[in-house]
């Protein structure tokens, strides 16, 4: 049976407009007067009156000064009231689990981390967790009523539809952890579950403001490789909601060759650059590093890194050393000496140390020619590399990805490709889950006008 077009009712269309309206004023720091958003966004002025009467009113935007323009009565100027509305962030990551408190501007007003909890006993994840949020909430002296919910950022694979955390590769007996529903019980908020990458990726598009690209993809570099990807302004999810996996993309890995999975120099570019095979490199070229990343590798038994830290066929594997055979962490702490030593080779790239320099460029070039592909595939503009592993050796290895990227003999588009880090810094994965809120509560989605069957 053919797929016919679906209607909209009036009810969606009014909130479809308040969204519009509050995206629109969102976006302009300096705020707009309600001649100009009725021309930006197409709205009668009537519309944009009545709108902007109910933002007023919830608290969401407010009346700030006026501007003469021309003839005629001078403008109002409606801006942003951060402090009206706010979102809790929750990066789950192998070593700390990261928290902010962000306001309706995308503001981090407090942050916080703690040890990441072992999944034996998937209730204590949840009180731990479900603790740390109304601890950071109540720290930052916020009124619980103005709290939107709560996003988790969680290395894939994951189960959106069940609010599941299905099976991370780097989080040992995190295996079918029911977090979205049981955190939203114990603290009273909605929360939404994301993929890392994905969350970084709306983030990044969230908090743009008006000079947000279109299309473009987040390179993500934590424990793994992956990447985040913007189509016309919506993240790509995938059916399951766990797209971008990258790291099995085959590259030149160049200087850093020498994988269980490649044959010469070429090789995946989640293995090449795994965090705790690069501190080892680091070490064997002489810079002064402290535990993690030993001689053992990061792989057992031939498996490699593959993107978000996931393991091909062949093995297992951790995070600075062979994984146990019950998959659980070694008891060395690998997984925190490994973030340790990248501290570590950040100093020394800061000082100036050649090696720790070059490797850092050489990562870069092998990560902007995993990025070539991406480009070339989806005809994007523009590439943006974060994560937290990315952030502490950015000054090295973004000029080398941009130059692999924007130099490379295999780019087909023929426009130019603009390649930056991110500025949401090392919390790039929890930011993006607090606008995961953000975003779903106050950005205008026109799928949301369709009638439901």
């Amino acid at each position: 049976m053919a797929e016919h077009r679906r209607g909209a009712n009036l009810p969606s269309i009014g909130g479809f407009n308040r969204t519009v309206v509050l995206d629109a004023v969102r976006r302009s720091p300096d705020g707009l007067s309600r001649v100009e958003l009725a021309s930006r966004t197409g709205l009668s002025a009537q519309t944009v009156s009545n709108v902007t009467r109910f933002l007023i009113e919830a608290g969401m935007i407010v009346e700030s000064g006026t501007v003469v323009a021309g003839r005629g009565k001078p403008r109002t100027i409606l801006r942003l009231e951060p402090g009206s509305r706010y979102a809790v962030g929750v990066h789950v990551d192998p070593a700390v689990v990261t928290y902010v408190l962000l306001d309706l501007a995308g503001t981090v007003v407090a942050s916080s981390t703690t040890s990441t909890p072992t999944a034996d006993d998937p209730s204590e994840v949840v009180r731990s967790i479900g603790s740390a949020v109304d601890g950071l909430i109540a720290d930052a002296g916020v009124d619980v009523d103005g709290v939107l919910g709560v996003g988790i950022a969680s290395p894939g694979p994951i189960d959106v539809d069940a609010g599941i955390v299905v099976d991370p590769p780097f989080l040992p007996r995190w295996r079918d952890v029911p977090l979205r529903d049981a955190l939203a019980e114990a603290t009273g908020y909605p929360v939404l579950l994301e993929k890392d990458v994905t969350a970084a990726a709306v983030g990044e598009m969230f908090l743009a403001g008006e000079s947000s690209a279109r299309n473009f993809a987040f390179v993500y570099f934590g424990t793994g490789f992956g990447v985040g990807l913007v189509v016309d302004h919506e993240p790509v999810r995938g059916v399951g909601s766990n797209a971008g996996d990258a790291g099995h993309i085959m590259v030149d890995q160049r200087s850093l060759a020498g994988t269980p999975d490649g044959s010469g120099t070429r090789g995946e570019v989640g293995a090449a650059v795994a965090p705790d095979r690069l501190v080892r490199i680091a070490r064997e070229r002489g810079v002064a590093l402290s535990g993690g990343g030993d001689a053992a590798g990061a792989v057992s038994s031939g498996g490699v890194v593959s993107s978000g830290g996931a393991v091909s066929s062949g093995g297992a594997a951790v995070s600075g050393g062979a994984a146990a055979s019950d998959g659980s962490v070694p008891s060395d702490g690998s997984v925190d000496a490994v973030n340790r030593a990248w501290d570590e080779l950040a100093e020394a790239i800061a000082a100036g140390d050649e090696a720790a320099i070059t490797l850092a460029a050489e990562a870069g070039t092998v990560m902007g020619d995993a990025a070539v592909v991406i480009v070339n595939l989806l005809d994007i503009d523009r590439v943006v590399f974060g994560g937290p592993f990315w952030s502490r050796i950015a000054s090295a290895a973004l000029p080398a990805a941009r130059a692999a990227i924007v130099g490379s003999p295999l780019l087909v588009p023929k426009h130019a490709v603009d390649v930056v880090e991110s500025d949401r810094g090392a919390d790039v994965a929890a930011v993006g889950a607090a606008c995961l809120v953000l975003d779903a509560a106050l950005s205008p989605r026109a799928s949301g006008l369709l009638i439901r069957r």
